[in-house]
């Protein structure tokens, strides 16, 4: 199979350690990209190349913000599928229907980055067929779990368990003070480990999560609730913030 995978980046990087046969990278970076295939014993697509590009599969690895752009590029060098591991699903499914119709289709979210895998990948196959069937099994064999999903249901979640949680995360390492050694709660000790781990990552990867979902409006909402709330109020959103998981055991 000749795979060709446009985004040298940690998570383009990740689908090669899943993918058998050839491997082929595409990014705008060249450096990125030749040490990708040095990596991977791959190779480099030239840019700006006029001639006609065929695989067997494309992989669309970049952020955000591109896919649209790059699946309008890259997706007619796919002959048999094309897929994206992109974090949102919507408009890569959208746009690889109207580039690729009569081709296999479907978006990959792993749930993770490379150096924590594996983990739970939610999947929506939008063209089933015998290509996409295998990497599935290439996912599986590695220790990962397919969530089936849809789109929407998708990109509503990530405006919960990512945007809202990654500002709830910043927000709270801009409003405490350095304290004492010491004086820290399990609680605190505990965000203090979160904030440290989301702020040693890339900046603009939150960024693009927090301009591509909604989320953060809410927290900042909730947060503002909570600071002028009375007693009873206050003991309503304890309660109302409960996992109803522990509720339901409670009672």
């Amino acid at each position: 199979m000749d795979t060709l995978i446009v985004g040298a980046g940690a998570m383009g990087r990740w689908f090669a350690t899943h993918v058998p046969g050839s491997i082929t990278f595409a990014d705008i970076d060249q450096s990125a990209a030749h040490e990708a295939a040095a990596t991977h014993d791959g190779e480099v697509l030239q840019q700006g190349t006029t001639e006609e590009q065929n695989y067997d599969l494309v992989c669309i690895a970049v952020p955000m913000s591109a896919v649209v752009e790059t699946i309008e590029t890259y997706g007619s060098y796919a002959q048999e599928a094309i897929v994206d591991i992109t974090g949102v699903m919507e408009l890569p499914l959208q746009s690889m229907e109207a580039v690729c119709p009569d081709i296999q289709r479907a978006s990959f979210h792993p749930l993770f980055a490379p150096e924590n895998a594996p983990g739970n990948i939610p999947t929506v196959i939008d063209r089933e067929g015998p290509i996409i069937s295998t990497v599935i099994e290439w996912f599986e064999s590695q220790g990962n779990t397919i969530i089936p999903t849809t789109a929407e249901e998708h990109d509503t979640a990530m405006e919960s368990i990512q945007a809202a949680a990654h500002t709830a995360v910043i927000a709270y390492g801009l409003a405490v003070d350095d304290v004492p050694d010491g004086y820290g709660t399990p609680i605190s000790n505990t965000l203090d480990e979160l904030v440290t781990q989301v702020t040693t990552g890339n900046p603009d990867v939150y960024l693009e999560i927090q301009e591509m979902f909604d989320g953060a409006d809410r927290v900042a909402e909730m947060a503002q609730q909570i600071a002028t709330a009375d007693r009873e109020t206050f003991v309503k959103l304890y309660h109302e913030a409960t996992p109803a998981e522990s509720n339901s055991v409670s009672q």
